[in-house]
């Protein structure tokens, strides 16, 4: 149940997520300008995610700012061009099993930003190197899925399949 739960609170923020004001200046203070570039290139529903993937690992006492910006960037190279259908069903597929994801991957424009999601980890590391965040912020991201540091790294995954 935790697992629909998860995945119809990022459908509702796919929809509705925003980020405020208050919240993007706050940004301004802490990322640098190629950082804030890479973020206000995010999906707005990658943004606010990022921001409460972020904001999880505060509440769990995280200050290290290398953490903090993997949270915020992990996303990043998913883009506009992955819609709520493709998300949903990679979703489904990981769930249940590649079959979902090869009957779905038929359908125009799956196809492609399935092979976007399956690299997104690698891609967004790569943005986040190029906007000169650290290699372990790279790091970080590159291994979201398969933590290579095991605190930092599983506090970021437990964070991310959280929020």
């Amino acid at each position: 149940m935790r697992w629909w739960t998860a995945k119809t609170r990022q459908t509702i923020r796919y929809v509705f997520g925003r980020v405020g004001a208050d919240e993007r200046a706050e940004l301004t203070t802490w990322l640098s300008e190629p950082q804030l570039a890479l973020f206000d290139s995010m999906h707005r529903a990658d943004q606010r995610h990022g921001l409460e993937v972020a904001a999880m690992l505060r509440t769990e006492g995280y200050q290290d700012r290398e953490v903090l910006l993997a949270a915020l960037l992990h996303d990043a190279s998913k883009g506009p061009s992955v819609r709520l259908p493709q998300r949903v069903a990679w979703s489904l597929g990981e769930r249940y099993g590649e079959g979902v994801t090869r009957t779905f991957a038929r359908l125009p424009g799956f196809a492609a930003a399935f092979e976007g999601l399956r690299h997104h980890a690698a891609d967004s590391a790569a943005m986040a190197s190029a906007a000169g965040c650290t290699e372990r912020t790279a790091g970080l991201i590159r291994y979201q899925s398969d933590p290579v540091d095991a605190e930092a790294g599983a506090a970021l995954r437990a964070a991310d399949e959280a929020c």
